[in-house]
């Protein structure tokens, strides 16, 4: 906010946070003349900047290393719902479940086993915002492990598809809670230029299930009875029975506590995480006074039915078109098709079922190092960018692989089904793969990050909760529309995609505030601007001296074009 020269934004902000001065050693030489600057450098935010350098937390501390702990439970959370989503495109595919429940591997009862757990996850979004409003975000994370709990008794011990299918909601039920919880406590417990890693890893908890589903149905397999496919499901409480236990040795967010009028807790909580301990750390000093006037105590927080400011505000709009676009595009990019692996790999060739399972566990590991690689770089990259030559580029590798099983089918007509080059199977299969890796390294560290940013505190968990049943919703149609396509339609549904994945492309080039570089309360100032995509955009300057130490934070003003470039 205070760094674009605007006398708006310093009114806003400004007036309550002082400035860090250099300091004369760093000034000046022995003989009393002022160091030359070693440069400029363009950055979003100048305060915040200088803060931060002077701030200078150590990330090996024991304070740090509990930070990373913090950050790994709430991981887990996201562990329990990439679990399942990597577990029935391998349980579908096993004989003994098979035998058990003949349905197939696409249809409508394949659509309405997969979907119920959307279904679930909509219906709970709502109760889990109000779980983490009132009762803070730690009891919204043991409250969701204890529901998936019971979704895992059900659904491990059913003999008959309609229990497995009431297992599956349940299931839901309890993922929508966690994971409504989970990512806005990873973000508000971060310091500013750690949050986009602590979002990101959190998001990619989502490989931290799909990859141990992978590997455990790819052995269960070979147990050829009930136990192949009711193991995994046992295990899918794993990960939520570390959280139950572990959540409360955590300390609560801070910004729920300052939301809820424990203002000494959440001073403690940044001085001891944030400020090395330092309660005049000019970093704590910063985000306490923009905590004091961004977060209400009267705020939508308190009223459990009120969405209204996410929609009827100018400010809330822009703050829900962000989380519209990533929960809608994070979902509908093509790699809803992932659900379904198994069956796409029965199509280009891949017709037995421990290589099924072995691709899936290739796919699963190759996409998280996508998505590890991302999130290491999250906070240095702007997401614009990343958002806008990402998604394109996801475009042309579906186009790739849906080219390809273009000419796979009009072989098999000519051949029979099952007699094509194997060739260009294997060159689908591998655009696939890229595929997965470039949607990973776009969209799963930002699939966490861009919603918590664009949310201020008070509104952050119904915001989430939105988000949450939009992104079951849209995973609802995949999951009950892809299985009939696949059957009806084949690789043409791909396409599809191809042309989604273009028009996405265009609205985060139109749409896309950028949230790089700033804290969570300066960014209010970007959403109260007429333009904010533009005002997101604007940089200031500080300067430098050889050493690195900031001299100067007063060159502020908008950017020129070339540094709005790299601003982008």
């Amino acid at each position: 906010m205070s760094s674009h020269g605007s006398s708006d934004e310093k009114h806003a902000i400004s007036h309550s946070v002082e400035k860090v001065p250099a300091s004369p050693e760093v000034t000046l030489t022995s003989a009393g003349k002022a160091k030359k600057p070693k440069k400029e450098k363009v950055v979003h935010n100048a305060e915040l900047y200088a803060a931060i350098q002077e701030a200078n937390i150590n990330p090996y501390s024991k304070e740090s290393f509990k930070l990373y702990f913090s950050v790994l439970i709430a991981f887990c959370c996201a562990c329990a719902n990439g679990y399942d989503g990597s577990l029935m495109t391998s349980i579908i595919a096993m004989k003994p479940y098979q035998a058990v429940f003949p349905v197939g591997d696409t249809g409508p009862t394949v659509s309405a086993i997969f979907s119920l757990y959307t279904v679930g996850a909509m219906v709970g979004a709502p109760f889990a915002a109000v779980l983490s409003d009132r009762y803070g975000r730690r009891v919204g994370m043991f409250c969701g492990g204890v529901v998936i709990n019971i979704g895992m008794i059900v659904i491990s011990t059913a003999m008959t598809t309609p229990q497995f299918i009431v297992g599956r909601f349940i299931l839901g039920l309890g993922i929508a809670v966690m994971t409504v919880a989970a990512p806005a406590y990873a973000i508000e417990i971060a310091p500013p230029h750690w949050r986009g890693r602590f979002a990101g890893f959190y998001n990619c908890g989502w490989f931290g299930g799909a990859i141990p589903a992978a590997i455990v149905t790819f052995g269960t397999n070979y147990m050829g009875n009930n136990w192949s496919w009711r193991v995994p499901l046992i295990l899918q409480s794993a990960a939520c029975i570390l959280v139950m236990g572990a959540v409360w040795f955590l300390d609560e967010s801070p910004r729920f506590l300052m939301a809820n009028g424990r203002e000494e807790e959440a001073i403690a909580f940044l001085v001891k995480y944030h400020g090395n301990n330092d309660p005049n750390s000019a970093l704590v000093r910063l985000e306490v006074e923009e905590m004091r006037e961004g977060i209400k105590l009267d705020g939508i927080d308190k009223v459990w039915w009120d969405y209204r400011p996410l929609f009827l505000t100018h400010n809330g709009r822009w703050r829900m078109a962000q989380v519209l676009m990533i929960s809608i595009f994070g979902q509908f990019s093509g790699n809803g098709l992932g659900y379904f692996n198994t069956t796409i790999f029965r199509k280009l060739g891949v017709t037995e079922v421990p290589q099924q399972l072995g691709y899936n566990i290739l796919n699963q590991g190759i996409s998280a190092i996508g998505a590890l690689s991302a999130v290491t770089l999250t906070d240095k990259m702007p997401r614009r960018k990343v958002l806008i030559i990402g998604t394109t580029l996801c475009s042309f590798a579906l186009a790739a692989n849906s080219g390809l099983s273009a000419v796979i089918a009009n072989q098999e007509a000519e051949r029979g089904e099952g007699n094509f080059d194997l060739n260009y199977g294997k060159g689908a299969l591998a655009s696939y793969f890229l595929f997965n890796v470039i949607f990973s390294f776009t969209y799963t560290p930002l699939q966490g990050v861009i919603p918590t940013e664009a949310l201020e505190t008070t509104m952050r968990a119904k915001g989430l909760a939105a988000s949450g049943f939009i992104v079951n919703a849209v995973s609802f149609i995949n999951q009950f529309a892809t299985p009939i396509a696949l059957g009806n339609i084949g690789y043409k549904y791909i396409f599809v995609f191809v042309g989604w994945d273009l028009f996405e492309a265009l609205m985060w080039y139109l749409f896309c505030v950028e949230s790089q570089g700033r804290t969570l309360e300066q960014l209010n100032w970007v959403y109260d601007q007429p333009n904010p995509v533009k005002a997101s955009l604007k940089v200031d300057k500080v300067v430098l001296a050889d050493d690195g130490t900031v001299l100067d934070t007063t060159a502020r003003g908008v950017a020129t074009n070339a540094d709005r470039v790299d601003a982008i």
